[in-house]
């Protein structure tokens, strides 16, 4: 179940935190976050095996708790703010196969206003942090 865990969460960051996949691969310290992931939830997912949790709900619960601090994606939001605000930069961007590196450089960019106005469930709709975040990724794509 661990190792099975352990797939999962680095499917979910592959996909919805690549920067931290280039980070942990740049420092070879993959299954050293990988197992210190696995081991905070290590007691959830001894109890519910041996309460005889079905495997798809223990699942859930340990991504869920695993993924938790990786919530939200600055890396989709960008994304999606370069989708639906730059349409022919993003375009230019995935046809040139380099999306994925413009966004994490954008992320780069714009740390300092997630850092000021803060970045989590309850702001990510907030007008003034889309606002700023478009105006910077208007300044990097110009």
């Amino acid at each position: 179940m661990e190792e099975l865990l352990k797939e999962k969460l680095w499917f979910y960051i592959i996909h919805n935190n690549p920067d931290l996949m280039f980070t942990l691969q740049e420092d070879y310290s993959v299954l050293d976050y990988l197992n210190e992931k696995i081991s905070s939830v290590k007691s959830i997912l001894d109890d519910m095996l041996s309460d005889g949790t079905p495997q798809y709900i223990i699942e859930e619960i340990c991504l869920n708790v695993l993924t938790e601090d990786l919530r939200p994606s600055r890396f989709l939001y960008i994304r999606s703010l370069l989708s639906d605000e730059f349409e022919k930069t993003y375009a230019a961007f995935q046809e040139s196969g380099i999306l994925t590196y413009e966004v994490i450089n954008l992320m780069e960019s714009c740390k300092p206003i997630f850092e000021t106005i803060g970045f989590t469930k309850e702001n990510e709709e907030d007008p003034n942090l889309r606002n700023a975040l478009i105006g910077q990724i208007a300044d990097y794509v110009i």
